[in-house]
């Protein structure tokens, strides 16, 4: 693991790397981000509906095959769901976009 990724475990997305407190709350509910340039970082999904998580995430990122595009990100239909809150589901890497 190198020093990126150390940065990013465990952290929220969105929150950056000199916040006091980058980790998750409690009463929130998370999407664990898996593979590519956000792995290992937390997707807040407390406000999501469920056809909105069904949907998956392209976020903003600098890591990733575009500086200043998009990695995608989306969940896989046959997982479970572990009801909120804390981490209540994995969202999974599927590439980039410009």
């Amino acid at each position: 693991m190198n020093g990126d990724e150390q940065l990013l475990r465990g952290r929220v997305y969105g929150h950056d790397h000199d916040d006091p407190n980058p980790g998750p709350l409690p009463h929130r509910t998370y999407a664990t981000l898996i593979g590519g340039p956000l792995d290992g970082l937390l997707l807040d999904i407390t406000d999501w509906r469920p056809e909105e998580i069904d949907g998956g995430a392209a976020l903003s990122t600098e890591l990733g095959r575009w500086p200043g595009g998009r990695a995608l990100y989306d969940p896989r239909r046959e997982e479970l769901r572990a009801p909120g809150p804390g981490v209540m589901c994995r969202f999974y890497y599927a590439g980039d976009m410009p």
